[in-house]
Parts: structure tokens; C-alpha cells; sequence
């Protein structure tokens, strides 16, 4: 008896719920039936439900699509994330930059007023790490020519003086038209002269000789070499764009590159220039008028 009453009243319930209702809507002076539909509870409770649903979707979707996602509590999009980060890196740079330019025009004023000893690049730009005993890799062309000239200069019985003195009667040219900023001074292990001149100044070649050497340091950044007939070798540093290519003939006074401000040992526009005679420096101002 109980069992056939719950059914009763489950298939009363259901009756219910599926029955449609009528809604009619009619025209006031007419009396006419204008429009009108049937609704059962479940199916309003069906529709009632998919319009929220709808209402949930185009909320969400109004928030991930629109600019309003970043005043949502605890949210922030990932680009801006990214931006923040990038723009803290480049605060830090441009900070760092700051601080060696102004330690860079320090040095320099103070050189100039006469309160501060000349000194090298190394000590001016005491914010970078140097590595003293890096040296520049050679490439397979600087070798394959270096190969060939000691096998040229076996005999040469000339490299039995061990006078290092250079001859005298040579006209060198001055590699560029600039102001010494830090002198030869072979103690301190500056083997060579800082000009500064203008930036893509072109840089001559101080000698007629062959280039041995064109590259990257990354202290020195645009290196290129060049070997001289007489026993010489000149070296330049820190150059804006190498024009010359390891082989290539030079004659005195040629543009061989432009004047930069690469490598890490860099402080502003400026040629480190270096001269050696038979595997030793001299002092560049002896030879040459700056």
C-alpha cells in the first residue's frame, strides 16, 4: 500500500512539474488574444537556468577580453608582468651607464685640473671586472700568416741583434687626430696610448704593413693588428667598425678603421694604440707627434 501511494506521488509530482501553463496576452478594447505560449515548470526552470549560465560566460568573458581584468583584486596580466621586469632591467642599465659616465668625466676633469695622476683605462673605469691575464685568441688566417713570416724570417740574420732599440730614419703617421688621455706606462701594464677623438673618426695606419689580426675582444672590442717590415707591430683598440680584413696591404696613413667606444674597458670614444718592436712595447709619443 505504501509503495503504490510513493509511486502515486512520484507520478503526481513529475504530472506537476512537466504541466504546461498558459500565458495569454490580450488586446484591452478588443478583447482579442494577441500572443500566447505555454510554459511547464521544468522548462522555466530549464530556461531560467541557461540565461544564467549565459550571464556567467559573457561576465567572464567581458573581464579576460577588457582592460578591467587589472583592477580585479590580486590579478595582473602577464605582459604587464613581463613590461615591470623589463623596465627594472633597463633602470638598472641605465643607472649603471650613469655611474660610469660620471666616474669617466671625474677622472677626466680632475686630469685636467692637474689633481689626479694620469693613468690607464683599467684605473679609470674601475666598474669593470679585467681579467689580466686574458689574452686575444688568434684566428686561422692570424696564424696561417704568422706560420708563413717566421718561416720567411729564418735566416734572417738580422734577428741575431739583440739591440731592441728601433731604427731611427722612419716616418710614422699619427693613427688619429686626438687628445692623450692616458699615457704609455708599461709598469702599470698599460702598453700603449689612449686618444680621444671623435666618434667614426677614421684611424690610419701608422706604417706600411699587412693586417695580421681582426676581430672581437670583448675588453678591447674591435681589435685589428698590423705587421710592419721593419720589426714594428701596431695595435688598435676599441674601434667603432674594422675595415680591413687579415692579409689585406696597407700603406701609411690608410683608413684601416673607425673610431668607437667597444669593449668593456671602454669609457667613452677613444683609440688605445700600441706599437712594439721585436716582441716588446715602446712608448708611442717617442715616435710619433700626438
Amino acid at each position: 500500500m505504501a509503495k503504490k501511494q510513493q509511486k502515486k506521488n512520484k507520478k503526481s509530482f513529475w504530472h506537476q512539474v512537466r504541466f504546461k501553463y498558459k500565458l495569454s496576452f490580450f488586446n484591452e478594447d478588443a478583447l482579442e488574444e494577441v500572443w500566447s505560449f505555454r510554459l511547464s515548470r521544468l522548462s522555466a526552470f530549464t530556461s531560467l537556468l541557461l540565461f544564467a549560465f549565459l550571464i556567467i560566460v559573457f561576465t567572464a568573458l567581458f573581464i579576460i577580453k577588457t582592460p578591467i581584468r587589472n583592477y580585479l583584486p590580486g590579478y595582473l596580466d602577464v605582459e604587464v608582468r613581463k613590461e615591470i621586469v623589463h623596465n627594472a632591467l633597463r633602470a638598472d642599465s641605465l643607472e649603471r651607464m650613469i655611474a660610469v659616465q660620471f666616474l669617466y668625466l671625474e677622472n677626466v676633469s680632475d686630469i685636467l685640473a692637474g689633481t689626479l695622476p694620469l693613468d690607464s683605462i683599467r684605473t679609470i673605469d674601475s666598474l669593470v671586472q679585467v681579467n689580466p691575464g686574458f689574452e686575444i685568441p688568434r684566428g686561422e688566417d692570424e696564424e696561417e700568416f704568422i706560420r708563413n713570416f717566421e718561416e720567411e724570417e729564418k735566416y734572417n740574420l738580422t734577428i741575431l741583434n739583440s739591440n731592441p732599440t728601433p731604427p731611427d730614419g722612419i716616418i710614422f703617421y699619427k693613427p688619429v687626430n686626438g687628445v692623450i688621455s692616458a699615457p704609455f706606462e708599461m709598469g702599470k701594464g698599460h702598453y700603449g696610448i689612449d686618444l680621444v677623438a671623435a666618434p667614426n673618426e677614421s684611424v690610419l695606419a701608422t706604417l706600411e704593413g699587412t693586417v695580421v689580426f681582426t676581430g672581437f675582444d670583448a675588453n678591447y672590442g674591435n681589435v685589428v693588428q698590423l705587421q710592419h717590415r721593419n720589426g714594428f707591430l701596431s695595435i688598435y683598440k676599441h674601434n667603432e667598425l674594422l675595415l680591413k680584413r687579415p692579409g689585406d696591404h696597407v700603406v701609411a696613413g690608410e683608413a684601416i678603421a673607425l673610431v668607437g667606444n667597444t669593449g668593456e674597458l671602454s669609457t667613452g670614444p677613444h683609440l688605445h694604440f700600441e706599437l712594439w718592436y721585436r716582441g716588446s712595447p715602446v712608448n708611442p709619443q717617442e715616435y710619433i707627434a700626438f
